[in-house]
Order: C-alpha cells, then structure tokens, then sequence
C-alpha cells in the first residue's frame, strides 16, 4: 500500500500537484517533528526543517532523471535528519562536522526500528482506549500529565496517596493484560 501512495504521489508532485504535496507534507510530519524534538529541538525547529526537506525532495522530483531508490517516508526522515545535525553542529551541540557526502547508510534499519516503534504505540494507545475510566485517566495523569500520587488521589477522591498507588497498580497490571493478550505482542 505505502508502494502505491509513494508513486501516486511522485507522479503527481511532478505534475505540480498541490494537493499532492499537502498530503506528503501531513503523512510524514508527525515522524520529523518527533525525531527534533528527541534531538534537543523544539516543534518549531521541526517545522522548519521538515519545510527545508520537503521542498528538497520537490525540487529533486522535478529533474526528470532523479529516481528515488527508497520510500518517501525513509528519504524524508534521511534528509530532515541532516538537516537537523547540521543545524546542531551550527549551535556547537553536536562536536564536529558532517561532511555533505554523508550517507545514512543505516537509514533503513533506523526507519524499521521507527516503524515497530509507532506500531508498538498505536498498540498502546487502543488498549488505553479499551481500558476505560477511571483506569486511563490515572495511567495518563501519572505517566503523561506526570501528576504526583498525591494530586491523583484528590482527583479522584481516594482517602490517600497510597490507596490511589494501589489502585494505579491494579490499573497497570490490566493495561497489561490488554496489551500482551490481546495483542499477543512478546515481550
């Protein structure tokens, strides 16, 4: 599936298609900003350099003798990484140089890693969603919303900090059941 979409949409950027080229910019989005913003950069940085890379692989698909050798999400990611130690190694955060015929030679083995990382996420995510209340909400404020034990147990009106620390376990431990039976992932 992702074979086709790719070729749809080089077909159709070449064509000068702008809504083809909104649509590259909103798939592939999310994974730019995640990997700056991992990498000591801010959302704003993302944007930038997701922009920069989007329009390198624009500008690259209007030579007609270019042929893209990978996927577009895997080009994108190499190009925008670049960019970003580029622009690390400008503000001294990274020691050294990065030389312009640096390849990424370990590119595809960083997407695959990228790609089981979202999947194992999104398999998180539906068993929060099936989870239910109050169950999801004390997981998110603890993990996510990074809520003391304390707050949880107002929020909720356990007597103490301890019961609401119970109650977090019980939660926790079903979260779990729903993710590894489930989903029948290994653990």
């Amino acid at each position: 599936m992702a074979y086709y979409f790719d070729e749809l949409i080089v077909s159709e950027i070449r064509k000068k298609n702008e809504v083809a080229l909104r649509e590259l910019y909103k798939t592939h989005y999310a994974m730019v900003v995640g990997l700056i913003c991992s990498n000591s950069g801010t959302e704003q940085e993302a944007k930038d350099v997701y922009q920069e890379a989007v329009i390198a692989f624009y500008e690259k698909l209007q030579n007609p003798e270019f042929t893209l050798t990978c996927k577009i999400k895997t080009y994108l990611y190499a190009v925008s990484r670049r960019l970003w130690l580029k622009r690390l190694a400008e503000k001294k955060l990274v020691h050294g140089s990065i030389p312009e015929t640096d390849t990424f030679a370990g590119i595809d083995d960083e997407m695959v890693d990228f790609e089981e990382r979202e999947k194992h996420f999104a398999r998180i995510g539906e068993a929060l969603d099936r989870l239910g209340e109050p169950c999801r909400s004390i997981i998110e404020d603890f993990y996510i919303k990074d809520l003391s034990m304390e707050a949880i147990s107002t929020k909720f009106g356990y007597t103490n900090a301890d019961n609401a620390k119970n109650q977090k376990y019980k939660c926790l431990q079903r979260l779990k059941k729903l993710f590894f039976t489930d989903y029948k992932v290994s653990s």
